[in-house]
């Protein structure tokens, strides 16, 4: 186990985009085959408390705990948090503000899910600004944006990717469809990684976690673990 937990934030300032539903996923995927795969944590930072919900209506065993911190002080607080853990993932706020800025300092990854929407596309400039300022004093920061909730079958997701080229952060590869799995499930308390296993979304999710895996020089294995259910 390293010395130090991996953190990761999922983080946009437009509402709806999917973030709680994205960090479930995520950590459940890098959780593994709930066994102990991996130690992961999730963070709910976000004052709604979706994240925190979700674990609320769960009655299966939970494969990671998840704690509600939707304060400005986590950048502080992670090194303790993150004790005894290899993951952490931060479900972020829906507002560019200090939490935001917080989530960002904290983390080694940030993630920026957007829509295929040119809503989505304009609201980005925000919190790419707050990565920026941020970088200055975490130059190893990694951030991506991840096309989240494209319709099947279409073109959306390469025009979205053009669309946001003209940022200063690269798109990840891995597209992540609108599939009903996802709100199946989580309504639930589970995730499509549970529900369906060998299904499309688990695949999507795993081939996401793979990609970022490898950008944080971390050796994916996930899609043999969740293949072997």
């Amino acid at each position: 186990m390293p010395d130090k937990a991996k953190v990761i934030a999922v983080l946009n300032q437009k509402g709806g985009v999917g973030k709680t539903t994205l960090s479930i996923h995520i950590a459940t995927a890098l959780a593994g085959d709930g066994n102990g795969r991996h130690k992961v944590l999730l963070i709910d930072a976000d004052p709604q408390g979706s994240s925190l919900d979700w674990s609320t209506e769960r009655t299966a065993s939970p494969n990671f705990p998840v704690i509600g911190l939707p304060k400005p002080t986590l950048h502080r607080e992670i090194d303790a948090l993150g004790q005894g853990y290899e993951w952490v993932v931060i479900d972020g706020p829906p507002r560019v503000n200090d939490l935001s800025r917080s989530a960002i300092a904290a983390s080694d990854l940030v993630l920026i899910p957007v829509q295929p929407s040119p809503f989505d596309v304009w609201a980005a400039q925000e919190i790419i600004d707050i990565v920026n300022e941020c970088s200055v004093l975490k130059p190893a920061l990694v951030t991506r944006f991840v096309i989240n909730r494209l319709f099947p079958n279409t073109t959306l997701g390469t025009e979205v990717q053009e669309a946001l080229a003209g940022f200063n952060v690269t798109t990840l590869n891995t597209f992540i469809r609108n599939r009903t799995e996802y709100a199946k499930a989580a309504r639930l308390g589970l995730t499509a990684l549970e529900t369906e296993p060998r299904g499309p979304a688990a695949h999507e999710i795993t081939t996401l976690v793979e990609e970022f895996q490898a950008l944080l020089q971390i050796t994916p294995q996930l899609e043999k673990a969740h293949a072997g259910r």
